[in-house]
């Protein structure tokens, strides 16, 4: 995955207020600040943070806690069921699958759902 994200974004993830972890799970507990650079013009009526930055955090958070290299294969599965506006909190789920080379994400609040997928990755692990 090549970071195309417009400069000064490329590593602006969002503030973690709180994590838990297993051998195959990583739950987040994040803050989607409105001054992140991602909701300027998505969309002037109603700031939305887009689709593809959901994935491109999943994407990161995921291999970085895993040990996976930024490569992804297929985007197996993804479904965006809610709009994730700015101040918001949202707790980011993560899991994989080693033997199979799969990361699933999902992105909730309680009941509510926001987005959820699965990735499968590419490149052997580093």
């Amino acid at each position: 995955m090549t970071d195309h994200a417009p400069l000064g974004q490329r590593s602006q993830l969002p503030p973690v207020l709180s994590q838990a972890a297993t051998a195959t799970t990583l739950e987040l507990q994040l803050f989607i600040d409105a001054s992140l650079g991602y909701f300027e013009g998505h969309f002037p009526e109603q700031a939305v943070l887009p689709g593809v930055t959901q994935l491109d955090w999943a994407i990161r958070f995921g291999c970085r806690h895993f040990g996976y290299p930024l490569d992804v294969a297929t985007l197996e599965v993804l479904k965006f069921q809610q709009l994730l506006l700015p101040d918001t909190q949202v707790k980011l789920t993560l899991s994989h699958d080693r033997a199979k080379r799969k990361l699933t994400f999902g992105y909730s609040q309680g009941e509510q759902r926001y987005a959820s997928g699965r990735i499968a990755l590419g490149s052997a692990e580093a």
